[in-house]
């Protein structure tokens, strides 16, 4: 702005002076000054003239400086772009990745306790088979018969009214009686899946009695016998707070920490990570 107002200026300095330059004199005025005046105005004509060219040379740097820039600016940002999209395609294909790694980690985690169920079933049929091979070999002695006072041997009693029955009086805080139902369940049908479940509820009528030691016990025996057992979860969970009843900080963070990790998407393990948060310890070892 500055610039253009210098040569506005300069310019009508110019114009005044040949307008002076040109109205009429008497012939003797034609003299020294008049011609000094003329090379002034000659001198003001060539600033003029270097000024016009000066500032059209520095216009054009300027334009070619911005349309560089612009240039550069939409290279930059294409390049953003380019970058974002290649971070968000890998993003995805990682999350993708360690999805597919969750899914083969928890089916692996799967098949090893369903292993682990088949192994303890098998060795339990084994040991009745061995039971039953030493009973054949050793038979007892023959008895005389039945007295007035003989009682005939107990018959196992239906399995699933059993344990319904158990659950009934578990509800109903008979633990007494619900006790005896599930321990009959267990002892008359010990490879059955109901039998996990009856280990659970036993656990559970310890964990309310504060006898914790011995929910601890009835939780493994979930965990060990029947760990495809859809109360496996919630046995870890019980046993992992039942640790922390005893003061065995260590241990129950661990197995807290295990039910989230073969177990993820349960409401046990929800429950096991907001434990933990209250304790101020993470959910994953780091």
């Amino acid at each position: 702005m500055h610039t253009r107002t210098l040569r506005n200026r300069i310019l009508a300095a110019a114009i005044t002076a040949m307008v002076l330059v040109s109205l009429p004199t008497p012939a003797r005025a034609a003299s020294k000054e008049m011609i000094e005046l003329q090379t002034q105005v000659q001198q003001l004509l060539d600033m003029v003239q270097r000024l016009q060219t000066t500032m059209d040379t520095r216009f054009a740097v300027l334009q070619h400086l911005a349309e560089q820039t612009a240039d550069n600016a939409n290279q930059m940002s294409a390049a953003v772009t380019t970058l974002q999209q290649k971070i968000a395609a890998q993003s995805d294909t990682t999350i993708s990745k360690l999805d597919t790694a969750s899914g083969q980690v928890q089916a692996l985690n799967d098949s090893v306790d369903e292993l682990k169920s088949r192994i303890a079933k098998l060795d339990k049929t084994i040991q009745d088979m061995q039971a039953q091979l030493q009973n054949i070999q050793n038979p007892p002695a023959p008895q005389a018969a039945a007295g007035p006072g003989a009682q005939p041997a107990p018959q196992a009693p239906p399995l699933k009214e059993t344990l319904q029955a158990g659950v009934r009086d578990y509800n109903a805080a008979k633990y007494d009686v619900a006790s005896g139902e599930f321990q009959d369940v267990v002892h008359y049908y010990p490879m059955d899946d109901l039998a996990g479940t009856a280990q659970f509820y036993l656990g559970e009528i310890a964990y309310r009695q504060k006898s914790y030691a011995d929910a601890v016990k009835a939780y493994n025996a979930v965990l060990e016998g029947f760990p495809g057992s859809a109360k496996a979860p919630a046995a870890q969970l019980r046993k992992g707070l039942s640790l922390l009843q005893m003061n065995k900080k260590d241990a129950g963070i661990t197995e807290l920490r295990l039910l989230i990790k073969r177990h993820p998407q349960t409401p046990e393990a929800a429950q096991a990570k907001s434990k933990l948060s209250s304790m101020g310890v993470h959910s994953t070892t780091r």
